[in-house]
């Protein structure tokens, strides 16, 4: 769930920064937390690199895209270059975040403690189910669908989770855009349609585990074929 702004060039312009490039970014800044929190000031490309699991030259073309940060035959000032990736992220201030659907995925997220030093906050959660409506729930009292424009204008929220069964996953979407949502992160099992301007990010955790034990396959196939041939 990240909010990027993009660079300005000269002519005051904005400059696109490639979706690869800002996917990697989180884990750039993680990896220069972990760095801070070890007491280290400076570090080479090679380092960060290393850190965040990618090749150097990938690292120093992404970071380009912010700007020149780093120093020859010194590299880059750790507390400068996550406040810099953090501000283009906007983590250097807070967004409040409205969960649709709080059964135990949505619970679960609005319990999550690592949002908080990312710059984001659970502000609101909401649900169809009448019974969950009034409950509280991470200390928040859960809102009746009908409620979602409400919600969204009193805590002028810009950012939606969606966290429902599939079925009712493009109807909570379009819910959300009506109510002014720009960003919308998926949960929900389905492919959500959204007008221009929208932006939505889909997380689906059983395509990921399939993709998962797909390479367990490959390898337990490898192995065995590796076996087959040393016994023959």
């Amino acid at each position: 769930m990240t909010l990027l702004r993009s660079p300005r060039l000269a002519d005051g312009t904005a400059r696109g920064i490639p979706d690869a490039t800002v996917a990697r970014l989180p884990v750039y800044l993680r990896a220069l937390n972990a760095l801070a929190e070890r007491g280290v000031l400076s570090c080479a490309s090679g380092e960060l690199a290393e850190q965040a699991g990618v090749n150097p030259a990938k690292l120093r073309k992404d970071l380009s895209y912010l700007g020149s940060y780093g120093t020859r035959g010194v590299g880059y000032d750790v507390e400068y270059l996550r406040y810099q990736i953090a501000r283009e992220m906007g983590q250097t201030q807070d967004w409040d975040v409205v969960i649709v659907g709080v059964g135990n995925l949505g619970s679960a997220l609005s319990a999550y403690q690592g949002f908080s030093t990312r710059g984001i906050r659970v502000a609101a959660l909401v649900d169809a189910d009448p019974q969950r409506v009034g409950t509280t729930i991470s200390g928040i009292v859960v809102s009746p669908v009908d409620q979602l424009q409400a919600v969204v204008t009193e805590r002028r929220i810009s950012i939606g989770v969606i966290a429902t069964p599939g079925e009712a996953a493009q109807q909570v979407a379009d819910q959300l855009v009506s109510a002014g949502i720009t960003s919308i992160l998926n949960f929900a099992p389905a492919i959500v349609q959204v007008p221009e301007g929208v932006d939505v990010r889909k997380v689906d955790l059983s395509i990921e585990l399939q993709i998962l034990a797909y390479h367990e396959q490959r390898k337990t196939s490898t192995t065995s074929r590796a076996v087959k041939e040393v016994g023959a």
